[in-house]
């Protein structure tokens, strides 16, 4: 109020005499009076200048102002935090789909053999494999056993066991060579039957050799342990190694089936197990042969890739990997 009486009244024509000492209660009374008029006179913005302040209203903070600024500009963007979960697939395999990855797997084996000649159907890449129903197990013992090989590999046995004399109570001639032979081949067929379809079906176990090979990154005396193990060490139908039952007892089943048509000289519990020893064995063979044919086949394609590139004039030296 000061500034307002200071600065206008001593202006107005009619009161400037009256501002002294002698005449303040006319000049307060004055100044009443006239305050009055000259309000009503005045703008609405004008009055409003010279009105008190309201109270001050708390200002929002730069961060509640910057958030609120982001939810209207940007309302669409999400933190990594807030990011919805994608709608849930289906990823689970059907039995169907599981089978037929499974046929096609097998297909796949029945052309695998060692040397072009020695069937390697029950193998399959470790990280690669696929399980089996058991009417695939069952097939695939099937396709085994029937292969030219068994029946080559039984008369050939058979051979050398005449030769030998061995089984004397079977004689010699055509008769006792297919008694040989009989037994031979009913050897391989117990074993397989009972050792890679029979029991792999009840115990939920894969018949066949998971080969690690040198992708796996494993040493060569690690791979050529783990093939030996694999006579008694096993995987389930869901990948998890297990003791071997299948094979085992597989190989003992047989071994004592056998005693129904070997001559009664070569029967007997001592017998029996010496069988199962012996297939064992022999399983182990298999196993190694398996795991490290293909790394000697690699080898001698690099041999033949250097050969060749040395008559073309290449530079072996950017084969690196080339022996």
């Amino acid at each position: 109020m000061t500034p307002f009486c200071g600065t206008r009244l001593h202006q107005h024509p009619l009161i400037g005499d009256l501002l002294n000492v002698s005449k303040l209660p006319l000049c307060l009374f004055a100044a009443l009076v006239l305050s009055a008029p000259l309000s009503a006179q005045l703008p609405a913005p004008m009055v409003a200048s010279v009105a008190l302040p309201d109270e001050p209203q708390p200002q929002p903070s730069a961060l509640t102002l910057i958030s609120s600024s982001s939810s209207q500009s940007a309302p669409s963007v999400q933190s990594p935090d807030q990011t919805p979960a994608p709608a849930p697939q289906n990823q689970t395999e059907t039995d169907a789909e599981r089978k037929a990855r499974g046929d096609a797997q097998i297909r796949e084996e029945t052309h695998q053999r060692i040397a072009g000649v020695l069937p390697a159907f029950n193998s399959v890449q470790a990280d690669k494999a696929v399980p089996l129903t058991s009417g695939q197990k069952f097939h695939l013992f099937f396709r085994g056993s029937i292969d030219p090989y068994q029946f080559v590999i039984a008369a050939l046995d058979t051979g050398l066991e005449e030769a030998q004399d061995d089984y004397t109570e079977y004689h010699w001639g055509t008769l006792g060579f297919l008694k040989r032979y009989g037994a031979t081949y009913a050897d391989t067929w117990d074993g397989n039957f009972w050792g890679n379809a029979v029991l792999p079906s009840v115990l939920h176990q894969d018949p066949r050799y998971y080969r690690l090979g040198r992708a796996s990154g494993k040493s060569a005396w690690h791979r050529f342990l783990y093939a030996a193990e694999t006579t008694v060490i096993c995987h389930s139908d869901k990948g998890k190694l297990q003791p071997n039952y299948s094979n085992v007892l597989g190989n003992l089943i047989g071994g004592g089936i056998s005693n129904i048509y070997y001559p009664a000289s070569d029967r007997g519990v001592g017998l029996t197990f010496e069988r199962t020893l012996t297939t064992s064995a022999e399983g182990i063979v298999g196993a190694e042969l398996i795991e490290f044919y293909p790394d000697y086949q690699a080898y001698r394609q690099r041999r033949h890739e250097r050969a060749m590139n040395k008559k073309l004039g290449i530079d072996n030296h950017v084969y690196p990997n080339q022996p």
